[in-house]
C-alpha cells in the first residue's frame, strides 16, 4: 500500500477543521497509509526582520528534513510552484510511487533548501490561503486523485 505523508507547520485547533481533515484522512485509508506530521512553527516577533524570518526558516527546514522518509517523492507547497488539475495530480503524485510527501510550510513559507530538494514544487492557486485551509484542500485533492485513479464517482 502506498504511503502518503503530509508534513505541516502548525496544528489544526478548531474542532470543525479537525473534523473536516479527519473525514478525508479516514476516506484515504481505503487507498493508502496516510500520515500527518504536525510540527510546531518557530515563533517570531510581531514584526520580524528578514534575518529573524531566515533563521526561523532554517530551524523549520531542519525539523522538516528529519521527518522526510528516505526514497520519498517530495512535493513542496509554494506559490511559485506549478498549478495542475486533479487529474494531473493523480498522474504525477499517485502513480507508481511508494512514498509521497507533501510539505506545507509556516506563514513565511518554506526555505529555498526545502524547495530545491523537492521533486516537485506545487501551487494550488495564485491566491493565498490560510495554512489550515490549504491543508484541508490538499487532503481533499489527494483523496480526489485516488478516487480518479480507482474510477470512483467522487470526482465527478
Amino acid at each position: 500500500m502506498m504511503n502518503v505523508q503530509l508534513i505541516v507547520l502548525g496544528k489544526l485547533k478548531e474542532k470543525y477543521m479537525k473534523d473536516f481533515a479527519s473525514e478525508y484522512e479516514k476516506r484515504l485509508s481505503a487507498y493508502c497509509k496516510m500520515t500527518v506530521v504536525e510540527l510546531e512553527p518557530v515563533k517570531l516577533s510581531d514584526n520580524p526582520s528578514q534575518s529573524e524570518i531566515d533563521n526561523a526558516l532554517t530551524k523549520e527546514t531542519k525539523m522538516i528534513k528529519e521527518k522526510i522518509p528516505k526514497s520519498s517523492y517530495v512535493f513542496s507547497m509554494c506559490i511559485e510552484g506549478k498549478q495542475m488539475s486533479s487529474e494531473e495530480l493523480d498522474d504525477i503524485a499517485l502513480s507508481g510511487k511508494n512514498n509521497v510527501v507533501f510539505i506545507i510550510g509556516s506563514s513565511f513559507g518554506l526555505s529555498n533548501e526545502i524547495k530545491q530538494m523537492s521533486d516537485f514544487k506545487f501551487s494550488m492557486s495564485k491566491m493565498t490561503f490560510p495554512h489550515k485551509l490549504a491543508r484541508i484542500m490538499l487532503t481533499e485533492q489527494i483523496y480526489r486523485g485516488f478516487s480518479i485513479s480507482h474510477n470512483g464517482k467522487y470526482h465527478k
